[in-house]
């Protein structure tokens, strides 16, 4: 017989056919166990839909940033090779001014001459190769001489450092 004063009751006492009270408490009891579960499942579907949409818009964002990063990057090269072409047309218009102010005739002239005609083909040059093309060049070039580029960068980096220690 059960002890009356035990507040821990064997489950077949409470299902028991003879307590009405007892099967309703078991009943209540399955049914709240089985609605936890069911809140429980739905709070971890949302949950996992929320972190999917989560990271859906992380994978936007950084989607968004790597492409106005890359139109940016355009922007500014295609900046860079406009303004590197108008620095040639305007040492172009230098080489034009100094052919028609400096002297022809004469030591003077000959060297003014020779000035304008290196300023003039420094300037097409810029104007028609820009940044790239003086990359490529000088690509070949330190490609063509390799020990001199090397002693070249040598000394530069002697003279940066001398000129930073002070």
């Amino acid at each position: 017989m059960a002890n009356p004063t035990n507040p821990i009751r064997n489950r077949d006492e409470n299902r028991g056919g003879s307590n009405p009270l007892g099967e309703r408490t078991w009943e209540t009891a399955s049914s709240m166990t089985e609605k936890a579960r069911d809140v429980a499942s739905s709070a971890a579907q949302t949950a996992g839909e929320t972190a999917a949409g989560v990271a859906q818009r992380a994978k936007d964002v950084a989607s968004s940033a790597t492409q106005r990063a890359s139109e940016v990057t355009a922007n500014v090269g295609q900046k860079a090779a406009e303004a590197t072409s108008a620095v040639g047309g305007r040492i172009r218009g230098v080489a034009d001014t100094l052919r028609e102010s400096l002297p022809h005739e004469g030591m003077m002239g000959t060297a003014s001459s020779a000035l304008a005609d290196t300023l003039d083909r420094s300037g097409r040059y810029l104007e028609e190769e820009g940044l790239r093309g003086m990359a490529d060049d000088l690509t070949n070039l330190v490609r063509r001489n390799p020990i001199p580029a090397l002693f070249l960068g040598i000394g530069v980096g002697f003279l940066l450092g001398r000129s930073l220690r002070r």
